[in-house]
């Protein structure tokens, strides 16, 4: 196939690119480059590339392709409420547009990079994707939002599916620190301290990025009538777990970590167990190797080799601080454009 990856400079896209290409695919990369300087360890292979934002696709960009893995958005939290106008029109508005731009152009498949983040505060039982959503962060309620938007548009010529990921980690070339298990595991190797910031009892699927990686792959080539217009729960059976005890695991792979609570920690509305079985039930073929204990190990590691030190892990691998960073220099607007393309922002050429 053909495949056109959105976001592909991005934290999960520079693990999945890799894998689409070795199994043979065609692939072209579209992206603001917006954390191209964001590097950690050895870079993903060179790729042709659209430099753009998603809010700006045509159908005129999108003509030949097969397939879109759109992973392209506001990716956390904390730059998400930064400004919730923009997250939704990255993550709803112009993920729906993407769509409609891909309808037009006759690509007939639309693989949606979407979360367990919209079931929000969900409780203690598992949820399945019948599940009803209760998002608390503009994140959250963007991934609802355009997969309302996007489903509609599934007919016989265009096919949506809605991977809903859990909470990623693991390491990668665009590293993201704010992540829950590679926060803790960074807080440990350059503090000694699991600084955890809640109070440690919030429920949270986790789920390492090449296993999001290879679901995508799976997916993409799938028969149609397993996929179409589906949403699937991206993860494994039994990688559930409450944050204090992603701590105690950090604790005990860590050398000379101790747990410890931010001053004022409290309760988390995110709280959420996720039901992953209709994702194995229907790809069985689909291997998901990794748990918690290993991700910790392999960040650890990495982060030993690279020397990680405590500037550089609060600095530019916190995707908040980066785009702030940005904005104080005048590169980036309230909007989450560049005020002024530059080398680093146009990225490769196609």
């Amino acid at each position: 196939m053909k495949v056109l990856v959105t976001g592909h400079d991005g934290y999960i896209g520079q693990i999945l690119v890799p894998l689409f290409k070795e199994r043979g695919h065609e692939v072209v990369g579209l992206d603001s480059f917006l954390f191209a300087t964001c590097g950690f360890g050895p870079e993903g292979p060179d790729l042709p590339a659209l430099s753009k934002d998603v809010r700006d696709v045509v159908a005129g960009d999108l003509v030949g392709f097969d397939a879109i893995i759109h992973l392209a958005g506001i990716s956390n939290d904390p730059v998400g409420d930064l400004n919730p106008a923009s997250t939704y029109s990255v993550n709803h508005l112009g993920s729906v547009q993407l769509a409609r731009e891909a309808k037009k152009a006759g690509v007939t498949r639309f693989l949606f990079s979407s979360s367990c983040s919209l079931y929000g505060a969900a409780g203690e039982n598992l949820v399945s994707e019948d599940a009803g959503f209760n998002p608390v962060t503009p994140y959250g309620v963007s991934k609802m939002l355009a997969e309302r938007d996007i489903s509609p548009l599934a007919d016989d010529d265009f096919s949506p599916t809605f991977l809903r990921n859990a909470t990623a980690y693991g390491v990668s070339p665009r590293l993201r620190a704010d992540l829950v298990v590679n926060n803790l595991t960074g807080h440990a190797y350059t503090e000694g301290d699991v600084l955890i910031k809640s109070d440690g009892t919030p429920w949270r699927p986790l789920v390492h990025i090449e296993d999001i990686a290879r679901a995508f792959l799976v997916m993409a080539e799938a028969p149609r009538e397993k996929i179409h217009n589906q949403a699937f729960n991206v993860g494994r059976q039994g990688e559930n777990y409450q944050i204090r005890d992603v701590a105690d695991i950090v604790a005990g792979v860590v050398p000379g970590s101790r747990v410890k609570y931010a001053e004022g920690a409290g309760p988390d509305l995110r709280c959420y167990r996720v039901n992953f079985s209709k994702l194995t039930d229907s790809f069985p073929q689909l291997q998901l190797t990794w748990n918690v204990e290993r991700g910790v190990q392999e960040l650890h590691k990495a982060y030993v080799d690279v020397g990680l030190t405590y500037e550089d892990f609060t600095g530019k691998l916190l995707r908040i601080k980066h785009v702030k960073q940005l904005q104080v220099e005048n590169r980036l607007n309230e909007s989450l454009r560049w005020v002024v393309p530059t080398e680093l922002a146009a990225g490769p050429e196609a």
